[in-house]
């Protein structure tokens, strides 16, 4: 026993600090509360109703969903703590819903069977990074210039774009010549994909009793059955076209690699043809809208539309854009940067607690579903205008932990990187090539969206259409006003 020497004071001990039990959200009420909160989910959307609570609650919300403690959370530390542990690597569905759709313990998206995942993820990987990335700069260009000659196929009587179906043929287009290199209808494609993703959100959360009915959940099993159906036929060619191939090294890409890996007995024909329906779906279902929505913050901010062309004249002069230049354009990446943060697509992200844990000192029990709200999160820390849309927000590096527009840690987005790459191509090829308006003044924030499983826009609206107007004729009216001026 240490003694003290005369006038020396203990230090105090302190009991170490237990982690509570997070309270902050709606009451039980004899169970109430969990069908109520149940029922939002379910009525407005995932997305919808997590910035509901969060917004009324505070960071850290507790809900239910299925009867399931879910917490929501909207706070970088927290969020940042989930994306980095291995413990949260699971997401969180109706299992017969997914089953619906294929994502049951298969592919990668919502696989929940981590040793499938973590066998299938890294041919996503390596699909998605490397080498390929430099080819994506060459191959999204070519395609967004093909797709502009075909203008006339998404432009209406009145002479207005269809600008969003144009982005998702553009990305259509690019993901096969990438991923797959099979003949297709492009157009047919984007449409099944359109009624697979319509498919997939509806049926995520629905209780286990909505499978009983099959009046109705047989319409969306259908339709996304019918993708289902698409992609296997052309993996099947491309398995025939593998076989009858002399050589190997020009044939070799995602689809090739898990054929081969299928031969080998790694995957089985269900992980290989969903696989190669989730790398395909992703950019016309998700980055289209990206893009779309940045076209129309491009015509609403004539001071952000001249500040890119000024850099894309700077950086490429007259000629199309290279792989070399993707690094040397940072106020087109910033601004992409602002623009997922101000109007993102996927603005929240699923995890499961496959262990106990303590998240900013409340208990999380395994099991606890997680959704991270980082669309909220993007609007509450270390941006100095978090509510406008302005370049200032990027005008300083931002620390990683406040910024995740494509999550972090084991199961970040194995596809950011090309994603980068995908964007810049496409609005550097198209801002060379067209200035683009809204039609009747419309802007991005009265535009009517969907908050479900990810944003998307209404798509019955006319203000869809965007004008497009050539730069050479804009710039010939531009200089007969001039000498008209000047008369």
């Amino acid at each position: 026993m240490e003694v003290l020497e005369e006038g020396q004071v203990e230090d105090p001990v302190f009991p170490e600090e237990l982690p509570m039990e997070l309270e902050e959200g709606p009451g039980y009420c004899l169970g109430i509360g969990p069908l109520l909160s149940y029922g939002r989910f379910l009525c407005s959307g995932i997305g919808k109703a997590t910035n509901y609570y969060n917004s009324i609650y505070g960071d850290i919300v507790r809900v239910w969903i299925k009867g399931e403690e879910t917490i929501l959370i909207s706070k970088s530390s927290a969020a940042f703590h989930v994306m980095k542990h291995g413990h949260y690597n699971s997401r969180f569905g109706s299992k017969l819903g997914l089953e619906c759709v294929g994502m049951n313990e298969n592919g990668l998206i919502f696989n929940n069977n981590t040793s499938i995942w973590t066998v299938v993820r890294p041919f996503f990987i390596k699909a998605l990074s490397g080498p390929i990335i430099t080819l994506a700069t060459e191959i999204c260009a070519k395609a967004t210039i093909a797709n502009l000659e075909r203008l006339d196929q998404v432009t209406n009587e009145v002479g207005n774009v269809n600008a969003l179906m144009l982005m998702r043929l553009i990305m259509m287009e690019t993901s096969n010549r990438l991923f797959l290199r099979m003949p297709m209808d492009e157009y047919k494609m984007v449409h099944k994909i359109q009624k697979y993703f319509d498919a997939w959100q509806t049926l995520l959360l629905k209780p286990d009793i909505y499978f009983k009915i099959s009046w109705l959940y047989k319409k969306y099993q259908k339709e996304a059955q019918n993708l289902r159906e698409e992609i296997e036929n052309l993996v099947e060619k491309k398995r025939q076209m593998l076989h009858s191939a002399e050589t190997l090294d020009k044939n070799m890409d995602f689809a090739s690699q898990l054929i081969f890996a299928q031969n080998w007995g790694d995957l089985t024909k269900e992980n290989v043809d969903q696989c190669i329906l989730e790398i395909l779906i992703a950019a016309p279902d998700s980055l289209s809208v990206s893009v779309f929505f940045m076209l129309m913050l491009i015509a609403n901010h004539p001071g952000v539309e001249a500040q890119l062309l000024d850099e894309i004249h700077n950086v490429l002069g007259d000629r199309d854009i290279q792989s070399d230049d993707i690094p040397k354009l940072k106020v087109v990446e910033n601004f992409i940067y602002e623009s997922i943060r101000y109007q993102p697509v996927v603005d929240f992200v699923m995890r499961k607690a496959l262990a106990d844990d303590v998240i900013e000192g409340y208990h999380v029990k395994k099991g606890t579903n997680i959704i991270l709200n980082l669309g909220r999160m993007h609007k509450l820390e270390f941006f100095p205008k978090p509510n406008e849309f302005t370049l200032k927000n990027f005008e300083k590096p931002v620390p990683y932990r406040y910024f995740q527009p494509f999550g972090s840690g084991p199961r970040a987005c194995a596809g950011k990187y090309i994603s980068m790459v995908m964007m810049k191509s496409i609005l550097v090829t198209l801002l060379k090539r067209y200035r683009v308006q809204t039609v009747r003044g419309q802007c991005l924030e009265s535009l009517q969206k969907n908050n479900d499983l990810s944003i998307h826009p209404k798509e019955t609206q006319s203000c869809l259409e965007m004008v497009f107007l050539p730069r050479s004729v804009e710039n010939c009216k531009a200089s007969k006003r001039t000498e008209l001026n000047g008369l």
